[in-house]
């Protein structure tokens, strides 16, 4: 009898289960966006939400959450119940969390509902600063040692990693990091001379490029972009920074681990014809971004390596408090 019970009760949360799968979204889907309004992230993601949303036949309500260098906003979206109706759309941050001795989590918690675009990163000055190119900026470092300042948006940003890829091709920079939270606030501040360079991603910063409101240094690829092709590449300066290019940020909608296949199924289903919409593209290609739309099992091989790049980069230019391979990142 008592097993007879218990078969009945499993069978009813089955079916319940599979109930709610069938009727999600059954209320408004809570969207967590890890960035600043302005910033690429917030770009992208109130882009492309619109589109899935069409899709899946339910409202994201997406809510800008700031502070840690995302990790607040990825740790709310891990205290909520697996059931999809919390989203994290964030950057690739968490992927340097353990290592930067930021957090306990990072994005192995979550499922990757798509992993939308690839940015290309590119160092950007103030127009009035006192050189034109990548090769003048490092003269100015080396003349003027301790004064460039140089935007940051927290350890493991974008700007840090940029950074230390310049400090191990190049040498150690002796500059002064000015943070920000967020690149949107970063270029703000850049525009306005409150900082003289920053690096970014291309798709943040290429608006202002072509407003004249700031000037493009170099694109940190191995190859030109085709949307500032007179921008030459890094490695046109230095050949050692293939080794690590190419590289870029990324953008992602993620759920905590757990949550029902069939819903993370209507969710990445929904995202990936989002972004085959084709006003997104047109955004995404105007803005510089290289389009992914990958979720899955190519989702998670994205990013293992990506995390296995960047963190071995970071620990070798001594930015990081614990090594990769205490967490059983390997070295790529």
């Amino acid at each position: 009898m008592k097993r007879f019970v218990f078969g009945a009760v499993s069978a009813l949360v089955l079916g319940v289960s599979a109930a709610a799968a069938a009727d999600y979204p059954a209320k408004e889907i809570q969207g967590i966006i890890q960035w600043g309004a302005g910033g690429s992230t917030d770009t992208v993601m109130r882009s492309v939400t619109p589109h899935a949303e069409a899709v899946l036949g339910g409202t994201v309500v997406m809510q800008n959450m700031t502070g840690g260098v995302g990790a607040i906003a990825l740790n709310h979206v891990a205290g909520q119940d697996a059931d999809g109706y919390t989203l994290l759309m964030g950057a690739e941050n968490p992927l340097l969390y353990k290592v930067m001795g930021l957090g306990d989590k990072d994005y192995s918690d979550f499922i990757p509902i798509s992993i939308l675009a690839r940015g290309t990163p590119i160092l950007v000055a103030n127009p009035d600063a006192p050189f034109n190119d990548y090769a003048g900026m490092m003269a100015y470092i080396k003349e003027h040692p301790g004064e460039l300042r140089v935007g940051a948006t927290g350890p493991g940003g974008l700007p840090s990693v940029v950074t230390a890829m310049i400090n191990t091709v190049e040498g150690k920079m002796n500059v002064i990091s000015v943070p920000y939270d967020g690149d949107g606030p970063a270029l703000t501040a850049l525009q306005g001379g409150a900082i003289d360079v920053m690096p970014a991603v291309l798709g943040a910063a290429i608006e202002g490029i072509r407003a004249g409101k700031m000037k493009p240094l170099a694109i940190f690829d191995v190859a030109a972009n085709p949307k500032l092709p007179d921008v030459p590449p890094v490695t046109d300066f230095n050949a050692a920074y293939s080794t690590y290019l190419p590289w870029g940020p990324f953008f992602g909608v993620f759920v905590k681990k757990g949550t029902p296949d069939d819903v993370v199924a209507k969710l990445a289903a929904a995202y990936a014809k989002g972004a085959e919409n084709a006003e997104f593209k047109e955004l995404m290609d105007n803005r510089g971004f290289n389009m992914l739309a990958i979720s899955g099992a190519e989702a998670e091989a994205f990013l293992a390596k990506w995390q296995q790049g960047t963190t071995w980069l970071l620990q070798d230019a001594g930015l990081t408090k614990t090594s990769p391979e205490a967490f059983g990142i390997a070295r790529p």
